[in-house]
């Protein structure tokens, strides 16, 4: 007996199966400038490297003879790809058949992709685009009772957390778990015009009299993005891929392993002049902080994560002479660099990745402090820089700090990490204390000026003395800071660093759970 009838019935469903919802409705994903999820799969993964993982999941329908009439695939696919090389789990939502909701073995195929992902330590890339699994109203005739919402599986998604990378795409309209399963990765990026997050959809909310109100205006991606409840936002799905290959490209493949070193030809020694001027004499003035980050760096490493918010404080990962590192620094163009809630979760995430994949950690200082005022306190500014602190003082990983201007407050004592014994170095432009001098000047002499015969005069002789005792060279001295080097030599002090933080890194399993 031959087995030729079997192969030709295989074949059969596969082409079943790769029509997906069928050509009226990948022409309405396209339609709406989106591709499809097996187009997707084949833009993000290297060439001919997918080996899917249940092809042929479907519901079909038979004749009386039990002959297969017709096909309709799930609306889920997933397998082993590899990205630049290096192996992982590429998921996604088929939005032609039924919006992704969780029709046609959706549940089972999902929990095996998670599962695979955190058993072979691999990362995970999610390609969101619908419900994400989560149940429509129609289920309910369906399935023929309701249910009570239980979230199997999401231990894997969040054991994963700190086992191996993840990242989710926003590539549609994502509500209800697809929203959360976006939210719960390490990176997360929405593609802006053509997909929305929500936690409910606009039918919903008009049913619930909260407005009538779109899509866009629910969730587009320059709410989210500005939120910090997605990371980056790209202009099309193709620039989604390429951002989510180059933040890969930083992390190791799991925790059990340490980042790749990438071989450069950007002199390690290599000194920037402009780092010498930078710096304004006058503390009000501010300057641009990107431009002194891209100068320390490997030219053109600099990867920013979060960029549209918490724009107080600028994080991201970057090389060092290959060696990926982690890297925040304060913006003085954004409220003067001060912290600000939201800048202090952003920095939290930072440091939790870090700490997770073996990322170095480098700060480039200039903090006048956490943000004060009114709108500060009421958004509990003191308990997530809180936060920040202790995560960055939890942090297994080598710290190194470079003051460039500010360093005060509780916050400002950012430029050192609690118990650990670090290098730390200042340029010229270092000024520090409790708080800044200007600031606290009339409060500390207020007596003495009261008495004095000309208030402002006094005032002015009273800075002059203390603008002499203020000097980073004075606390040199008493070994308050333990390096005063060259701005121009600062990527080269930073590339030396991160050679022996290299060679200090170990691949243990993190002693802190990621959270998203």
């Amino acid at each position: 007996m031959s087995w030729e009838d079997d192969i030709r019935e295989l074949a059969n469903r596969k082409t079943l199966a790769f029509r997906m919802g069928g050509a009226d409705k990948v022409a309405r994903q396209h339609q709406f400038n989106k591709l499809t999820i097996r187009e997707r799969v084949a833009a993000i993964s290297d060439p001919g490297t997918f080996d899917e993982v249940g092809t042929l999941a479907g519901v079909g329908r038979y004749d009386e003879e039990g002959k297969l009439e017709s096909f309709t695939p799930s609306n889920f696919v997933f397998g082993v790809a590899e990205i630049d090389g290096r192996p992982v789990v590429l998921s996604g939502d088929d939005f032609t058949v039924r919006g992704g909701s969780a029709d046609a073995s959706i549940a089972g195929k999902r929990v095996r992709a998670e599962g695979l992902a955190l058993e072979l330590r691999l990362p995970h890339i999610r390609l969101v685009d619908g419900m994400g699994g989560g149940g429509s109203v129609k289920t309910i005739e369906t399935a023929g009772r309701t249910y009570i919402p239980e979230l199997r599986g999401w231990e894997t998604v969040v054991q994963h957390l700190a086992v191996a990378p993840s990242v989710s795409l926003a590539l549609g309209s994502v509500a209800g778990i697809g929203a959360a399963r976006v939210a719960t990765s390490h990176y997360s990026v929405i593609v802006k015009d053509s997909a929305q997050m929500m936690i409910a959809g606009p039918a919903l909310v008009d049913w619930a009299s909260l407005g009538d109100v779109s899509k866009e205006e629910l969730g587009a991606s320059k709410i989210h993005t500005r939120n910090g409840a997605i990371d980056d936002e790209a202009g099309s799905e193709e620039e989604a891929f390429t951002l989510a290959r180059r933040f890969l490209s930083y992390l190791p493949g799991h925790t059990g392993e340490l980042p790749p070193i990438i071989e450069g030809d950007d002199d390690p020694a290599r000194q920037e002049e402009f780092l010498r001027e930078v710096v304004p004499r006058d503390p009000r003035k501010v300057y641009k902080m990107h431009p002194v980050i891209e100068a320390v760096l490997d030219r053109g490493s600099f990867f920013e994560l979060g960029r549209r918010w918490g724009r107080s404080i600028i994080t991201g990962l970057g090389r060092l002479n290959g060696i990926p590192v982690a890297l925040f620094a304060e913006n003085p163009t954004v409220y003067g660099g001060a912290w600000t809630a939201d800048s202090c979760r952003k920095l939290i995430r930072l440091i939790d990745l870090a700490s997770t994949f073996h990322l170095p950690l480098v700060h480039l200082e200039d903090c006048p402090g956490f943000l004060i005022g009114k709108q500060s306190e009421e958004q509990s500014t003191i308990r997530f820089g809180s936060q920040a602190l202790a995560a960055l003082g939890q942090s297994p990983v080598p710290f190194c700090s470079v003051i460039v201007r500010k360093a005060f407050g509780v916050a400002g004592a950012a430029n050192h990490k609690p118990g650990s014994h670090h290098i730390r170095v200042s340029w010229p432009s270092g000024d520090w204390g409790s708080l800044p001098i200007e600031g606290g000047i009339e409060v500390a002499y207020k007596a003495e000026l009261a008495e004095s015969a000309d208030y402002e005069a006094h005032l002015a002789r009273i800075k002059a003395r203390l603008n002499r005792l203020r000097s980073p060279f004075r606390s040199a001295e008493y070994f308050e800071i333990e390096e005063i080097i060259d701005p121009a030599d600062t990527r080269a002090v930073l590339c030396r660093w991160v050679r022996l933080a290299r060679r200090a890194l170990t691949a243990a399993p993190p002693t802190l759970w990621y959270r998203p």
